[in-house]
């Protein structure tokens, strides 16, 4: 006698034909046995860079080259920022408070963008 699942595999089978008729049937076999077999084709390409990876850790075809380290950027404090735009603006920074630095900046600012 046929249990509870194999008379639902009969009633999908007959809900099948009934919706697609018997003439669709072969095209969905085909259908899903080409899926079947790509998906086949991709897990042995899968398994094959696997294993190639595992035997020869030193030596990746897969991968693009690592990019160049760069130094990670210094940070700065207002101090230092200060004195180093005083600097490049030509203004001689010895003896001068931190106020007396920023306002003689501010001066050379405005002087170089009125220009």
């Amino acid at each position: 006698m046929l249990e509870g699942w194999e008379w639902l595999v009969i009633g999908v089978v007959a809900i099948v034909i009934i919706m697609w008729g018997p003439a669709k049937i072969p095209e969905f076999a085909k259908a899903l046995g080409r899926a079947k077999g790509e998906f086949n084709k991709a897990s042995k390409e899968f398994s094959d860079a696997a294993t190639m990876t595992a035997n020869s850790p030193t030596t990746t075809t897969f991968a693009a080259p690592a990019p160049a380290m760069q130094p990670a950027p210094v940070l700065k404090s207002k101090d230092e920022m200060l004195l180093e735009t005083a600097h490049s603006l030509g203004i001689d920074t010895v003896g001068k408070t931190r106020e007396q630095i920023s306002e003689e900046v501010g001066i050379k600012v405005k002087l170089l963008s009125s220009d």
